[in-house]
């Protein structure tokens, strides 16, 4: 029987041998937190390693991911489909065990971290969505969702300031289910931190009202202690604040920066296994450290147990139980289409002349009775992205439901929401200003990296929105977001077209979506029901020329309007104009070229109407078209004054039109 120590020094081998090959790496953090890990992983860690998927496992988040070594080894060691081979090609091409952890390529990995705070927002988002399933789905006697969340997070994640956005909402809400682990080594990329990190986190979590337990992080029995204490403590989340030395092991480097992220050399590493007495070769484990290690056994158990019980569960609750499975299973509900379909033929009835933020409130309070799993969220602009509905129930630290509002916390939102997302069973969309999608972007290309639905609502998308100046007026955000692979970005004309891209957004199972949504109000249109498919290809025609065409006006959101009253402009000279409307210019994108030649004919000129940058629209126009944008700063005034003054009129777009030809 193995001990514990050796347990922990298989995961500073394989770190250190693996770092070693790759000649990059850092091999300090998993050598360092290996202590903690194994009794974690071997005490307390529920999963199954044989059904990574399991919906009642723990989860766990490598917040400070440059040590991914640390996770790929305990996946590996515990009995994961993730093979020594790959652990050889560890940081090379096509390898499952990238540089940081990637949420898909192994089995286990909860989500992606690097970007350092991001993986403990992510945890809050995780215990956030189970204890939300928890309230709805559980009953006296059956507590199907019924895990906890851990994550190992070093100073870097607490020196970024999403941490604080993070862990103080954490503390607000009260998530007993979350527990992390502070890897206090005193060392970052640059040296001993005491020249740039002074906090005093036990304090500072305090005052979020976290319970705090510092321990030896070498000391497995205070380190088991210490997660029982915090396991019985569910009305708060838990920081388990470890005391440890940086490359433990290594002779000459340990306790330095000289480990953090970088391999320790061949010598250095032959002088660790001496010192951790570990004989065996690079890249080999003994049998009994193995047997020591294996969760198949236990995991397989544990996930039978819970199949009992939700057999149970669902002969009691039927219904309850099918619902779960269904959201677990991320399927849409059966009448799902049925609904939809009737929304947007009524939205098209109506017709209404309103703002885009304002039909986005109607199409989600239209969708809120469809889809129990939509959680819905502000940071601190509910009355102004108009994000919140009747059937929606304000989250609390004390009560559960549908809605929160996360105050000013544009960038832990939208990671808070990537963890609810990755956790299952909720669909969460959040609000803010779309000039605030800046503080977000990290949180956006995560998604976007890592192919999971969540949908972003940013109002105010443009000088439009008047008088709050050109710190609140997007210009360049809007193709800012668009250049982010593998996010959609809708800027609908009227209401119709906001439900289709709400329909679209919650159908989207690859990747995010963001609504880019007015303040100033958008005349409604009634639409040939034709027009309903065309629009979910990103771009259609909205109003054909009147002869042979010899020009195409593309435009978005509330220029759109602008662009047909310039077709009837230039008619009166002779000139015959298509109107194109572009919702999404990245679902256009993804369009068969037959298509795309049908709405953009090649040939033709072209000018492209959007109250924001103009190189973007290049690659619609080409050198030889003409774009209507603005490529400076805004002003304060009124939103039609601004677009009055910055060119966005009918005489302009006339005369560009006129330029082009």
């Amino acid at each position: 029987m193995s001990s514990r120590r050796e347990l922990a020094n298989a995961i500073r081998a394989l770190s250190m041998d693996a770092v070693q090959k790759a000649k990059s790496g850092h091999p300090g953090a998993p050598m360092g937190m290996a202590d903690i890990a194994e009794v974690l992983w071997n005490d307390h860690l529920k999963h199954n390693p044989a059904n990574p998927n399991w919906s009642d496992r723990d989860r766990f988040v490598l917040s400070n991911g440059h040590g991914s070594m640390l996770i790929y080894s305990l996946l590996h060691l515990s009995g994961y489909d993730l093979p020594m081979d790959e652990l050889k090609t560890f940081r090379q091409l096509h390898s499952k065990c990238a540089g940081h952890p990637e949420y898909s390529y192994a089995p286990g990995i909860e989500t992606t971290t690097g970007p350092l705070g991001q993986g403990i927002t992510n945890g809050v988002g995780f215990a956030m969505a189970e204890k939300l399933l928890a309230a709805e789905f559980n009953r006296p006697g059956h507590d199907i969702v019924d895990h906890n969340t851990y994550v190992f997070l070093g100073d870097g994640c607490l020196m970024e300031g999403i941490s604080h956005e993070a862990c103080s909402l954490a503390g607000t809400w009260g998530l007993g289910n979350l527990i992390a682990f502070w890897d206090d080594n005193n060392i970052s990329i640059d040296g001993h931190i005491d020249g740039w990190y002074t906090d005093d986190t036990v304090r500072r979590f305090e005052s979020y009202g976290w319970h705090v337990i510092s321990v030896d992080g070498h000391d497995a029995d205070a380190i088991n202690a210490a997660i029982v204490l915090a396991k019985a403590v569910t009305d708060k989340p838990s920081m388990i604040c470890c005391k440890t030395i940086i490359g433990f092991g290594s002779p000459n480097k340990s306790g330095s920066h000289d480990c953090h992220g970088a391999a320790l050399g061949d010598e250095e590493v032959a002088l660790t296994r001496k010192q951790l007495g570990w004989t065996a070769a690079p890249f080999e484990i003994p049998a009994d450290v193995y047997a020591g290690w294996d969760a198949k056994t236990a995991g397989a158990d544990k996930e039978s147990a819970w199949d009992v019980k939700f057999a149970a569960y669902a002969k009691e609750f039927p219904e309850l139980a099918a619902e779960f499975k269904r959201r677990m299973a991320k399927e849409l509900p059966a009448n799902w289409k049925e609904a939809t379909d009737k929304i947007i033929a009524e939205t098209n009835e109506a017709a209404a002349s309103v703002a885009s933020r304002k039909a986005s409130q109607n199409i989600i309070a239209a969708l809120a009775p469809v889809l129990p799993e939509f959680l819905g969220g502000s940071a601190d602009l509910t009355g102004s992205n108009l994000t919140s509905c009747a059937d929606f129930k304000h989250v609390s630290g004390k009560e559960n439901g549908n809605y929160i509002s996360y105050g000013v916390r544009e960038f832990g939102m939208y990671a808070i929401m990537n963890g609810m997302a990755l956790h299952g069973g909720l669909l969460p969309f959040g609000g803010t200003f779309h000039m605030f999608s800046d503080y977000a972007k990290s949180a956006f290309r995560m998604a976007a990296l890592m192919k999971i639905r969540t949908i972003a609502v940013l109002t105010h998308d443009s000088i439009g929105q008047g008088e709050d100046g050109p710190t609140h007026q997007p210009i360049e955000n809007t193709s800012a977001m668009r250049f982010i692979p593998n996010m959609d970005v809708w800027r609908p004309a009227d209401s119709v077209e906001v439900a289709v891209a709400w329909t679209a957004a919650v159908e989207r199972l690859d990747g995010p979506s963001s609504l880019v949504l007015s303040r100033q109000g958008i005349p409604g249109r009634k639409h040939d029901v034709a027009d309903f498919a065309a629009m979910r290809k990103g771009a259609y025609v909205l109003l054909e020329a009147k002869g042979d065409v010899q020009v195409i006006l593309i435009a978005t959101g509330s220029e759109v309007d602008l662009a047909a009253k310039a077709q009837e402009a230039l008619a009166s000279d002779g000139i015959n104009a298509r109107v194109v409307s572009m919702p999404s210019t990245n679902v256009f994108d993804r369009q068969d070229q037959a298509y795309k030649d049908s709405i953009l004919i090649p040939g033709v000129k072209r000018v492209a109407v959007e109250a924001g940058v103009t190189d973007f629209w290049r690659k619609y126009v080409g050198l030889e078209g003409g774009v209507v944008g603005i490529d400076t700063f805004g002003e304060s005034a009124p939103g039609g004054v601004l677009m009055e003054h910055f060119g966005f009129t009918v005489d302009n777009v006339v005369k560009t039109v006129k330029e082009v030809l």
